[in-house]
């Protein structure tokens, strides 16, 4: 765990918690997606928990759906943990940068980097080395890449040697490159500046243009990543739980 000091104990993040979990149907009938049981707790305290380990003291949630059943569930679970929990209310969807202009009041003071997370990621969370990566090259931007074995199914991460994003490439035709946007983050509160209260994605209006002005790297994980908002990832999660809890 990482030393409490001046500096990493106003550490935030944003998860992003704003979808309905239609390809988790029936599970999300009954549930909020980030409640479902995973590794026997909900899928979105692994990432929590990951979070506090290197003394992230709060977590933002962009909820849209359903949000009072997970401020009812995960409060209670935040306040064993010692995290603050701050739901962040979407009228309307707002895609994957929206949310960050929603929040932007809560995100900015201190003027430290934040994290930001899909909700249905899980893996070996490297946020410790993630943050100090960030703070090696001194950009605006870092997102965390996986490699996969059939990148034409993807939209990947083309990167010089050192990290630095060069260009993204949705579901190339020939082989340029076999990582992928593992969706996680850590941006600089100047980010803030480039989004807009809107529908809006992160993904496709703002890292290309972080790129282009060489403002954005990209760190590679190590060990296990999966999807498990997607049913054949969730599955295979199941069966890998005793690596995982």
């Amino acid at each position: 765990m990482l030393e409490k000091n001046e500096e990493s104990s106003h550490m935030r993040a944003l998860i992003l918690v704003g979808g309905y979990g239609t390809r988790l149907r029936p599970l999300t009938l009954s549930r909020p997606k980030p409640l479902v049981e995973f590794a026997n707790k909900p899928m979105l305290l692994h990432q929590i928990e990951a979070l506090v380990e290197i003394n992230v003291t709060e977590v933002i949630l962009a909820v849209s759906y359903r949000a009072e059943e997970m401020e009812r569930e995960l409060c209670q679970q935040a306040e064993k943990l010692g995290v603050k929990l701050i739901f962040s209310h979407e009228l309307i969807p707002l895609g994957t940068a929206g949310p960050l202009a929603l929040a932007s009041k809560l995100l900015k003071p201190g003027n430290n980097p934040f994290f930001v997370l899909n909700s249905d990621i899980i893996c070996e969370f490297p946020f410790k080395q993630l943050l100090q990566f960030h703070k090696s090259h001194g950009k605006e931007g870092t997102i965390v890449v996986t490699k996969v074995e059939e990148p034409s199914k993807y939209g990947v991460v083309v990167c010089s040697r050192d990290g630095q994003v060069l260009n993204f490439i949705e579901k190339p035709v020939e082989f340029v490159s076999n990582k992928i946007n593992a969706g996680m983050y850590i941006l600089n509160p100047s980010v803030l500046e480039r989004v807009q209260l809107r529908p809006m994605s992160i993904e496709k209006e703002i890292f290309p243009v972080m790129a282009r002005e060489c403002e954005l790297y990209a760190m590679e994980l190590s060990g296990f990543w999966m999807d498990v908002g997607q049913p054949k990832d969730f599955l295979t999660g199941q069966a890998l739980q005793i690596y995982i809890c």
